[in-house]
C-alpha cells in the first residue's frame, strides 16, 4: 500500500520536448484568438491593450504550469500552496474582464494536459458568443441635472415634460430654502429624439430665471461620462 501510493506521488507523465512546446505552442496560438476576441467584442471607453496582453501570457503561463505539474499530486499540492499566499489586488473595472481571465485559465488547463480539441472547441464557441452579443449596443442611460432658484421649479418641471414627452424618469429631488435641484433619467434615444425637436435644449432650460447650471451625464455599465 505504501509502494502503491509513493509511485502515484512520484509518477509525474514524462514528457518529451516536441510534446510540452506544441502545448504550449497551441496555448499560444488560442492565446491570441482570446486577444482578438477582447479587442473586438470591448467597445468600452476603458479598453486596455496591456490587460489584454496580459491575457495571453496568462493562458501561457497556466499551460507551462500545467506541463510541469503532470501527474504529480504531490507537486499539484505544493503548486497550490505556494500560490494561495499570493494576493492579487487588481480592481476589475468591467464585469467581462473576469470572464476573459477565466477562459484563459481553462485555455492554460486543457491545453497543458493535452486537451487541445475540447479548448479549441470552448474557445471556438465563446469567441462565437461574444462576437455576436458584442455587436449588440446597449442604450446608456443620461442624467438630467438642473439646479437652480426655488421659484424656477414648476418651470423646469414643465419644461421637461413637454421636451422629453413625459418619458423623463425625476430621480432626485433636493430642495433648500432658496435652491432646488432635480435629476432624471432619461434614455439616450428619447434624448436624441429631444435635441432633434429641440436643437438648443440648454438655452431653453437657461431662459428660466434663476437657473444655476444644466448638466449631463452618460452613465453606462462600463463608466460614466
Amino acid at each position: 500500500m505504501k509502494q502503491a501510493i509513493f509511485q502515484l506521488l512520484k509518477d509525474q507523465g514524462d514528457l518529451s520536448w516536441e510534446q510540452i512546446v506544441t502545448r504550449i505552442a497551441v496555448t499560444a496560438l488560442l492565446g491570441a484568438v482570446i486577444f482578438v476576441s477582447y479587442a473586438i467584442s470591448h467597445r468600452g471607453t476603458i479598453y486596455s491593450r496591456k490587460f489584454n496582453v496580459s491575457l495571453v501570457i496568462l493562458a501561457v503561463l497556466t499551460g507551462t504550469v500545467m506541463v510541469v505539474i503532470g501527474n504529480n499530486i504531490a507537486l499539484s499540492l505544493g503548486m497550490v500552496g505556494a500560490l494561495s499566499i499570493v494576493r492579487f489586488r487588481t480592481a476589475i473595472k468591467d464585469s467581462r474582464d473576469t470572464m476573459y481571465i477565466f477562459w484563459s485559465i481553462i485555455v492554460g488547463i486543457c491545453c497543458g494536459v493535452g486537451n487541445y480539441f475540447v479548448a479549441a472547441v470552448g474557445s471556438s464557441s465563446v469567441f462565437l458568443v461574444l462576437l455576436f452579443f458584442g455587436a449588440v449596443k446597449s442604450d446608456s442611460r443620461v442624467l438630467l441635472i438642473i439646479r437652480g432658484a426655488r421659484p424656477s421649479e414648476s418651470r423646469v418641471e414643465s419644461l421637461v415634460f413637454q421636451a422629453f414627452d413625459r418619458k423623463a424618469r425625476m430621480r432626485v429631488k433636493n430642495t433648500t430654502q432658496d435652491s432646488v435641484e432635480l435629476i432624471y433619467e432619461i434614455s439616450e434615444k428619447i434624448l436624441t429624439a429631444a435635441k432633434r425637436k429641440t436643437p438648443n435644449l440648454s438655452d431653453a432650460f437657461y431662459a428660466i430665471d434663476g437657473i444655476e447650471y444644466v448638466n449631463f451625464v452618460l452613465q453606462n455599465d462600463e463608466i460614466s461620462n
